[in-house]
């Protein structure tokens, strides 16, 4: 059984079969197939992952864009471009290997989110040329993604089902 958590036009979990302890667990954001290179979690390691996002989130974390006047993809690439590690307030999906192949950063401002994520793997930006240099953007409320992956964090867990909507 398959189940779908968000909008894949935002941000969305898919989260199918078990193996042992591993799960998979797609992510698709701003039309994007994220996890398209390892979709196979460790599912207590991504599950505590995700769920020390969500309470960070949930209790008001997330910082404003740094460089104001700057678009989402421009901040993005300003922060990804720094040899010097300032970006790493705004670093996000830092889930385990499934995540690794994409640099991403969270903007927060009030009630709303900002996430972009760029493909970071030479194999994949090889087979995928489309994604060199690309950049997506991910505007969402923070309640949408919070409850998104407290569902996430519930169906992997034993027994969970997600919250009604």
């Amino acid at each position: 059984m398959t189940i779908i958590l968000g909008d894949e036009s935002r941000f969305a979990v898919e989260i199918g079969e078990r193996h042992g302890g591993l799960r998979r667990v797609d992510l698709r954001a701003a039309g994007q197939w994220v996890t398209c290179d390892d979709d196979w979690v460790y599912v207590e390691q991504f599950r505590h992952s995700v769920q020390a996002d969500c309470a960070w989130l949930d209790s008001g974390g997330g910082l404003p864009q740094p460089f104001p006047g700057l678009s989402p993809v421009a901040a993005h690439q300003r922060l990804l471009a720094d040899d010097e590690g300032l970006g790493e307030p705004w670093w996000f999906l830092h889930w385990g290997p499934t995540t690794d192949n994409v640099s991403a950063y969270l903007f927060r401002e009030g009630g709303r989110l900002t996430i972009t994520l760029a493909f970071c793997r030479q194999e994949h930006l090889r087979l995928h040329p489309e994604h060199v240099g690309a950049v997506f953007v991910v505007e969402i409320d923070v309640e949408e993604f919070v409850e998104i992956l407290r569902d996430t964090v519930d169906v992997l867990g034993e027994g969970s089902t997600p919250s009604a909507p």
